[in-house]
């Protein structure tokens, strides 16, 4: 949007008359008048330099009326001015009425920009810039356009007057009126020069100035052309003959307007509407109007074809009627390959094709090129011009330079085909290089049969006018798009082939030949008033000159006419409302006008949600009418006068709308239609404001779905990034410690807690913490899983005893001992400060071993080995000590903290040949130890791990093989059996009292006092667990159920909340409440990182706690795998480099401690994703639900709040149902069908009226459309839907198995099946007539299907129910079969249906009367889906495991387990769509299909991924929906070919 240019161009020198202009613009607000060429551009750019220099906070706002126009001058600014130039259209469909924050950081960042006059005005209009505040100068280029209604005009009446002056002194920042500065080479339109004069200069509250001193100097610089003219004979219809247009002609007068499609259509529509139908007078009308005024796309069509041919054959030739008439043809009948198929997006088929079979009827010949018919058939004009080119260039070439012309005509038709004579016409193809230049606009609105015409063109604009520049092309066809502004090489040649409409496209043309020998030509035909006119204009220009001198003469009068802007500006002033004229929003500055209502209210309605079956635009209905009720079925249609006035309106708005927001009158009082148009466009507009359906910049709510929190969410995403963003948060709490403080540092006054801890088998323990360990609320205490052992309970109980100190330190130096044998790595001698100690409950219980530590204390005194290796016996010397023992435990493959195995006995028979090479392989990188029994036989141990787990069937079995040691290698664990086993189960119970005292924690603070206190701890323990950690529980499941749950809620608060917002609305606000953004922060602001479970338990990395860690509990490594044994030693060494975790050290350990307290401010901060904080947030929520069903989970919402006031649901829903209206006598017979077919029968029959009427429904204006319903019911179903998926028996479906089903039962195609097969048969009696002419009652039966229930008044939702009722026929078979017997979900089949949004949208909006009709009652919903064979489908997916992944998704799961990248390839080829599925580039597979729209692309995409499925056998690749998320991220080797 913005550029800076560091490289600037020097300017050119400044003449004297541009610095008389620029000095003159410094001192007050000018419009500089003179001649294109003279240098306007280069004065404007030396006033905006000088006020980028003096004005350090506003900007400067150079305004030109064309994109190209913009383009170019801020081209040119960009390069003098050394800082951001900016540049905004509304080409490109820019955010600019959206988004605030885009205009703040276009004025942050730009010293200067440049726009189109509408871009400027919207933004003002809707607050986003401010003139006084924001802008110091304005520059209106082709400043002639100010007047009447333009955006020039607007923009001063609106926001300019009402500022204060500028003064001296004022400051920068003072908020007042803008310098302005205008550019012009005509001020006049009209032709009173002094009364154009005065409106121009009060419009822009300038002076019009021209060079007074260096007038001279001027006209020295500029070169007026030669002013000529020349004469031609004009055509007429006796003078020339087109056999093509005669052709065209004839097929034109031989139309009826009652075989035109679009009056068939509206009398057949209103022949089925009800005579008391709020429509049927506007159809009506339509109807008549298409008739008497034969407006229609068709009739309209084909007559301004012939009359744009007509015109090109009086205007330059028979030939080129010819010519042009056969070119539209050629064009057009490559519709039917669908080139131009864009062109065309409003038009129905049904009118494309009446179009082609009446354009078939042209006999059109084929062109021919022969030079003589070419000369015989152009016009005279034509050859007038031809000589006068020739002429020129001639003249040109005589002065040795090179010819450029350019030919100024009115019709873009006239272009192409002038053109094309040049090109081929003998005496002009050979000297004129011919270019064609006509506007670029591409507007949407533009359905015009000749728009076809825009195919004509090879290049761009851009390209034609670089290539006139460049020389390569030599002579321009250009409509006036040339005229104003555009930078084209100055040529020495204009021509004029139709007269200047006006004085300023006299001028502007003219200007255009600005070589100093340059000619400007004129064509006038002979007889015509065109010549008296260019006089005229001749002597307003010396009129004009005159007057610019003159400006004192005309300051009163100026003054005058701004002081009555209000009394005769426009017609505004019939109508007598002067003081609803604005709406002014004080906040942002915001402006509604007359002016701007219309296009406000289009744009708020063009933003609704829309299915496509509708449109979404204000209806006006003006009165009177233009025409009589029932004209079109008059015998005798005479012409009508259309009346005069005075007017009045109606407008009425989508039916999305509340009844009180859908209708606006104002009364017949206006002279004119339009003022009636735009005053109740005003009052609709500012009636939705009050409503509050627009935010303070008068824009609809879709980019701010809470405006009053606008301010909030922005700080808010300050401070916690979006979805994959994270967020640092403080490190999560401390189990260990009763009352932690600031520092993390223990209370010396805090006193040790004693526990009695038992584990089945094993000798009992007392444990000793500084807090009171967590009651473990079922079975007693956690379950152990060991490999090849049966499970064991740990079990503790608090006791009421406080150990002495004397306890205490024995208990430290005892845990220490217990964890050093397989942890010591990780752990430092001389530090006992650990946060939970362990004593032997019986003192008496390992006397053996005590024995053999004590001998090994005695040979501390008598070697080195004993000093260095605690706990660790030499495996000879222990051997040779204590008669070789059995009882040994564990040893290690070495000394120091080599490997541990498992001790199986000693050996003292000679080894065999295996043994002795196995032995032997083992020390051979160390040198083999000598051979002396007896050895060791030891066992390698199992993988240590989480005992918390149970074991999985995948894990890896240990390996039984033996291994033979050398006692002189190895050494003894001086470890008894009991030690040993705790020594490795401990970790694991430590992780289970941990993870339980942090769920405490989370009850007794963040739900104190609430009902969520009676939620169990093991239901809150999974609700905080994090997938990372990999316990057995993890809070995945519930996330996804506690989703649900708050959309559910969330829909149903909102609905109560805003009952005058649509579903649009409803949407947007639902997505931000319960966005992750929005969960994130209220899990941040009630710190709830402080107690998720999200460090992993490795134990290969675990070690004790130590209170003056500054790390988690466990080191949090979520990313590292395990690792073999085989690199153990290396990790070890590695650990005591990079671990995170400060001791609080002893002795020789002090110098540990100082440097690890430098990373203690890290470690207490950790990144966590916004996602896991989003997540647990929505799992508290499902296990609230759980627990307590919705009322709880509402509970569990409001600790929350989540930016709402989260009402009782009851309440909630008793309020909306309150609203409906009771039942009348006038209800509908459709409804009793309805019922009967959902089982169902409504207390209030209003909410099924609503539940059955589609927005183009306009009958019944007492309710809306069925939007907000189904916006409710889309909650509701997936709420039924996902609660059955969470509970199935059996089944624990992951998230991502319950997405897979859960999207295959609630998509919008499988919906649309339930309401195409859902039916009643009614039971009707016929009278039949019999034998002797008697009548008797025969019963018969018909069938009435849900679909045909729909309210519309939409021909298209006719049309494709209809044929998507006939595709169900066809295929009604096949689906029931897979629904019902198949192992197959049936997504292509589905897709064939091919059906329109709005029957699953009936089905949805039918569940959501029902809930509300039920006081929300999910069973009844439950029976109704029971009854409609939906839950039946659900059922049976789940019982017998129908396989529901996507063929798609499959394809892709199995190319990600292959390493191949998967590519769709669709392409349209003789009306058939092709898919080919290609496999790293290589084509695997087509599949074709006929062309029937955008669905059949999509299904024949699923057609070929489920050929390919069935090809390479690919149904057993299975529902792994993690890996198909995961993907691979590196593409395996020997990836086998397909």
């Amino acid at each position: 949007m913005a550029d800076t240019f560091p490289n600037t161009v020097a300017l050119p020198h400044t003449r004297g008359y541009q610095q008389e202009m620029l000095e003159e613009s410094m001192k007050k607000n000018i419009i500089i008048a003179l001649d294109t060429g003279s240098g306007k551009t280069h004065i404007a750019i030396l006033r905006i330099k000088a006020e980028v220099e003096r004005e350090p906070i506003k900007v400067s706002w150079f305004l030109a009326p064309t994109v190209t126009l913009c383009e170019q001058q801020r081209t040119f600014i960009a390069k003098a001015i050394p800082t951001g130039v900016g540049f905004i259209s509304g080409a490109s469909e820019p955010d600019q009425w959206k988004d605030k924050a885009l205009w703040d950081r276009l004025l942050a960042t730009n010293k200067v920009v440049v726009s189109t006059p509408q871009v400027l005005l919207n933004a003002l209009r809707h607050g986003y810039v401010s003139m006084g505040r924001d802008i110091s100068l304005v520059v209106f280029d082709e400043a002639h356009h100010a007047l009447g209604d333009e955006p020039y005009n607007q923009i001063m009446k609106e926001f300019y007057f009402h500022l204060a002056p500028k003064v001296q002194g004022g400051g920068p920042a003072a908020i007042v009126r803008p310098v302005i500065l205008g550019l012009t080479a005509s001020p006049v339109y009209g032709g009173n020069v002094e009364r154009a004069f005065r409106s121009l200069e009060a419009n822009l509250d300038c002076t019009i100035r021209a060079p007074r001193i260096h007038r001279e100097e001027l006209t020295r610089h500029v070169y007026r052309p030669t002013f000529t003219h020349v004469m031609y004979e004009p055509s007429s219809d006796d003078t020339f003959f087109s056999t093509n247009l005669a052709s065209l002609d004839h097929v034109v007068n031989s139309l009826k307007i009652d075989d035109d499609p679009l009056v068939i259509l509206l009398r057949k529509r209103l022949a089925q509407m009800p005579n008391h139908a709020a429509e049927r007078p506007r159809l009506d009308q339509r109807l008549s109007k298409a008739i008497a005024k034969k407006d229609t796309f068709s009739e309209k069509g084909l007559r301004d074809f012939k009359r744009a041919a007509k015109a090109i054959g009086l205007d330059v030739g028979a030939w080129a009627a010819d010519w042009y008439i056969a070119e539209v043809l050629t064009k057009f009948n490559a519709l039917r390959g669908g080139q131009y198929n864009h062109l065309f997006p409003s038009w129905r088929e049904t009118e494309k094709a009446y179009l082609g079979k009446q354009l078939a009827k042209v006999q059109a010949t084929e062109i021919s090129y022969d030079p003589n018919d070419i000369i015989d058939d152009v016009s005279h004009k034509s050859q007038v011009l031809i000589a006068r080119l020739l002429q020129e260039k001639a003249e040109a070439e005589a002065e040795n330079e090179a010819y450029s012309g350019i030919v100024f005509v009115q019709r873009r038709d006239v272009v192409y085909a002038l053109a094309t004579v040049l090109r081929h016409h003998p005496d002009t193809k050979d000297q004129f290089r011919v270019g064609c230049l006509v506007g670029s606009s591409d507007n949407y609105q533009r359905h015009s049969f000749l728009d076809i015409t825009r195919a004509f063109l090879e290049q761009t604009q851009d390209e034609i006018l670089m290539d006139f520049r460049l020389g390569e092309t030599n002579l321009l066809i250009s409509t006036s798009v040339a005229e104003e502004g555009i930078d084209v090489q100055a040529c020495g040649s204009v021509v004029r082939w139709d007269p200047p409409p006006n004085m300023a496209s006299w001028a502007q043309s003219r200007g255009r030949a600005r070589r100093k020998r340059s000619t400007f030509t004129l064509m006038f035909s002979s007889g015509s008033a065109d010549q008296k006119s260019v006089e005229e204009w001749e002597m307003m220009e010396q009129e004009m000159i005159a007057l610019y001198n003159s400006e004192r003469e005309r300051q009163a009068e100026v003054r005058r006419i701004q002081e009555s802007f209000d009394e005769d500006s426009e017609e505004d002033d019939d109508d007598g409302n002067d003081e609803d004229k604005m709406l002014r929003i004080e906040s942002t500055g915001a402006v509604l006008t007359l002016h701007s209502a219309i296009g406000h209210l289009e744009h708020f309605c063009a933003v609704m949600p829309n299915s496509g079956h509708t449109s979404h635009q204000p209806i006006y209905d003006i009165d009177p009418p233009d025409m009589p009720e029932g004209w079109h079925a008059f015998e005798h249609k005479v012409a009508v006068e259309l009346p005069e006035g005075p007017f009045g309106a109606t407008v009425t708005l989508p039916k999305l709308l509340a009844l009180e927001l859908r209708v606006f009158k104002v009364p017949r009082i206006y002279k004119k239609k339009a003022l009636a148009q735009r005053h109740v466009a005003f009052k609709a507009y500012k009636a939705l404001y009050h409503a509050g359906m627009l935010n303070d910049h008068l824009l609809p709510l879709t980019s701010v779905a809470e405006p009053q929190l606008e301010d909030e969410v922005k700080a808010m995403l300050k401070d916690v990034e979006k979805r994959a963003g994270t967020a640092s948060v403080s490190v999560q709490m401390d189990p260990w410690i009763g009352q932690q403080s600031t520092n993390r540092t223990l209370p010396e006054e805090e006193k040790w807690w004693t526990s009695r801890l038992t584990v089945d088998g094993l000798p009992s323990l007392l444990l000793f913490t500084r807090r009171r360990l967590p009651i473990w609320e079922n079975d007693g205490g956690p379950t152990l899983y060991r490999p090849g052992h049966l499970p064991v309970k740990a079990i503790w109980t608090t006791l009421d005893d406080l150990p002495t100190n004397d306890t205490v330190d024995d208990a430290r130096v005892f845990t220490r001992q217990l964890f050093w044998c397989i942890h010591g790595s990780r752990m430092q001698w001389n530090d006992l400060d650990f946060r939970h100690l362990f004593l032997p409950a019986d003192e008496k219980c390992d006397q053996p071993w005590d024995a053999r530590r004590a001998w090994l204390l005695e040979q501390d005194q008598l070697n080195d080995f004993a000093r260095k290796y605690h706990f660790l016996a030499h495996a000879r010397m222990f051997g040779e000590g204590f008669k070789y023992p059995e009882d040994v435990t564990l040893l290690r493959m070495g000394f120091g903290f080599s490997k541990v195995c498992q001790f199986v006995r000693w050996k003292f028979d000679p080894m065999n040949e295996e043994e002795e090479r196995q032995y032997s392989e083992r020390y051979a990188k160390r040198g083999v130890p000598e051979i002396k029994y007896p050895l060791l036989v030891a066992r390698r141990l199992p993988p240590r791990t989480n005992f918390l787990l149970p074991i999985p069937a995948t894990q890896p079995k240990v390996d039984p093989s033996e291994l033979l040691l050398s006692p002189d290698q190895s050494s003894v664990v001086l470890y008894s059996a009991s030690d040993v086993e705790y020594s490795m189960l401990l970790p694991s119970v430590l992780r289970a009292i941990e993870m339980v005292a942090t769920v405490e924690s989370l009850r007794d603070t963040l739900f104190r006092s609430t009902p969520l206190h009676s939620i169990p701890l093991d239901l809150l323990t999974v609700a905080i667990t994090a997938p990372v950690s990999q316990e057995r529980f993890n809070y995945q499941r519930l996330e996804t159920l506690g989703d649900t749950v708050l959309k559910f809620a969330a829909s149903i608060q909102l609905l109560h909340r805003y009952p005058l917002w649509h579903e649009g609305y409803l949407t947007k606000r639902k997505d931000h409440s319960v966005s992750n953004v929005r969960l994130a922060k209220s899990a941040i602001g009630k710190q709830l990182y402080t107690w998720i479970i999200r460090n992993r338990m490795l134990g290969k990395k675990w070690k004790p706690e130590y209170f003056s860690t500054s790390a988690p509990v466990s080191t949090p490594d979520a990313s590292a795998p395990h690792k073999s044994t085989s690199v153990q030693g290396k990790e070890e060494k590695k650990e005591k480099k990079d671990d995170s975790v400060t001791y609080n050290v002893k002795g020789d350990v002090a110098g540990e401690k100082k440097k690890r307290r430098r990373k203690k401010s890290q470690a207490n901060t950790q990144e966590l994703s916004t996602k896991v904080l989003a997540d647990v947030v929505e799992a508290l929520i499902g296990a609230a639900y759980i627990h307590g069903g919705f009322e709880l989970g509402l509970e569990c919402i409001r600790v929350f709040g989540l930016g709402m006031e989260w009402e009782p649901l009851p309440k909630c829903i008793s309020s909306l149902f309150s609203r409906v209206e009771e039942n009348d006598e006038n209800m509908p017979t459709v409804l009793s069908n309805v019922e009967k077919m959902l089982g169902y029968t409504f207390n209030r029959k209003f909410l099924l009226v609503e539940a059955l009427s589609h927005a183009s429904h306009q009958e019944n204006e007492r309710t809306v459309s069925y939007e907000r319903l189904e916006f409710l019911g889309d909650s509701v179903l997936d709420m039924i839907v996902t609660h059955y998926l969470y509970h199935a028996p059996g089944k624990l479906y992951s998230p991502g198995h319950i997405h897979l089903r859960r999207s295959a039962l609630v998509n919008a195609h499988m919906l649309a099946y339930i309401c195409l097969k859902t039916h009643i048969d009614l039971i009707t009696d016929m009278p039949k007539t019999k034998g002797r002419g008697l009548a008797e009652l025969e019963h018969e039966t018909q069938r009435v299907y849900l679909w045909q229930c729909l309210a519309h008044s939409s021909p298209r939702v006719l049309d494709d129910q209809a044929q998507t009722f006939a595709r169900y026929q066809k295929m009604r078979n096949e689906l029931e079969t897979a629904f019902f017997g198949g192992t197959i979900f049936p997504w292509a089949a589905l897709l064939r249906l091919q059906a329109p949004k709005f029957l699953s949208d009936m089905v949805e909006s039918l569940i959501g009367a029902i809930f509300l009709d039920t006081s929300g009652n999910l069973d009844v919903v439950r029976q109704v889906l029971q009854k409609l064979g939906h839950l039946d489908i659900l059922e049976r997916v789940v019982v017998d495991g129908v396989d529901v992944l996507h063929p798609v998704s499959r394809v892709s799961l199995w190319a990600s387990k292959i390493g191949k990248k998967v590519i769709y390839r669709a392409e349209k080829v003789k009306g058939e769509v092709k898919c080919t599925i290609a496999l790293d580039e290589e084509d695997a597979i087509s599949v074709s299909a006929m062309d029937l729209g955008h669905a059949s692309a999509e299904e024949v995409k699923f057609m070929a991924a489920e050929h390919l499925i069935r090809t390479m056998g690919l149904r057993d690749v299975g529902l792994n929906y993690n890996e198909l998320k995961k993907r691979k991220k590196v593409i395996q080797a020997n990836v086998p070919s397909v």
